[in-house]
């Protein structure tokens, strides 16, 4: 992530009223895979702590060829992947190695600082789809120790014409395992066509991403590829599907922290981003090794370095 996504600091600034603010995700390429990068958008920076959600694929992908992106690091988000199509090996400086296929989910915490790959399986080939998501972790946690999860079974439940998968927090009755730091929620919705009617938490702020399809909300479409930011204060999300869609609604209480974003780290400010950026060139311990044939990715220096 760079200065063509958002500013590198952000204000907190105050959530909308109710309303449907309809954004292009920007092109991008991501290791061996074009995205479409849906936030941050300098008009829309978070939403709740979900700071980061980028659509990756559909690609063809091979047993030695995936996404193939090598060992780089993090610090203070949790990354959060959610495959539509495909499978995907996550392997990390904690040790964990840990394929991936539909219906799962990997939570990684960066806390303090974490590296790891996202690397072809060796034995899948075909179709890769799915969504890279980041969270934003609070004070109380981004200096705390890394960790990983693999969540092979959510809770689903069934809304009028829709089929939702609940990735992080708690809606229509369930709530998922996934950790979470701060208030929020994730949900992947297939909706059939006709109307959906989706309860949500007044005090949220939501952002819907449409993977496929195209659904009308309050009577303005929102195709694939395009993010919409509803706001705060709705008790209920009204979708109208004339065709087959999926979309993921991110949601959560305003964040209500300045943070500062540069390359793949979350913080507070420049100097904490140039420790990281420093200490990943000098490989002095803070991110750990991966266990990976793929290279490391070199740090770009930070803008007010260069």
């Amino acid at each position: 992530m760079d200065t063509a996504d958002a500013p590198i600091v952000d204000a907190a600034g105050a959530p909308e009223a109710p309303c449907v603010e309809i954004g292009e995700s920007r092109e991008s390429r991501v290791g061996a895979v074009p995205v479409r990068r849906a936030l941050p958008r300098r008009e829309r920076r978070t939403v709740g702590p979900w700071c980061f959600a980028d659509h990756m694929g559909p690609v063809r992908v091979t047993e030695q060829h995936g996404l193939d992106i090598g060992p780089h690091p993090h610090t203070g988000l949790h990354t959060a992947t959610w495959l539509i199509d495909g499978e995907v090996l996550h392997r990390d400086s904690l040790g964990s190695e840990q394929l991936i296929a539909p219906g799962q989910l990997n939570l990684m915490t960066a806390g303090r600082g974490v590296s790891h790959s996202e690397e072809a399986t060796g034995s899948y080939r075909g179709t890769l789809h799915g969504v890279q998501l980041w969270v934003a972790q609070p004070d109380e946690t981004r200096f705390g120790e890394p960790a990983f999860a693999h969540h092979p079974m959510l809770p689903r439940l069934e809304i009028d014409e829709s089929t939702l998968t609940v990735l992080a927090g708690a809606f229509g009755g369930v709530t998922s395992p996934a950790r979470q730091d701060s208030p929020m929620v994730g949900v992947d919705g297939v909706i059939r066509p006709g109307i959906s009617v989706w309860p949500l938490r007044t005090d949220f702020e939501h952002g819907l991403v449409v993977l496929s399809g195209e659904v009308a909300v309050e009577g303005r479409p929102v195709r694939s590829d395009r993010f919409a930011y509803l706001g705060i204060g709705r008790s209920e999300l009204v979708l109208d599907a004339v065709e087959p869609a999926r979309v993921l609604l991110l949601g959560g209480v305003p964040f209500g922290q300045p943070i500062l974003r540069w390359w793949n780290f979350v913080a507070r400010s420049r100097q904490e981003i140039t420790g990281a950026y420093e200490q990943w060139r000098a490989r002095d311990g803070r991110f750990g090794e991966v266990p990976s044939d793929l290279d490391r990715i070199p740090a770009p220096p930070p803008p007010w370095s260069r």
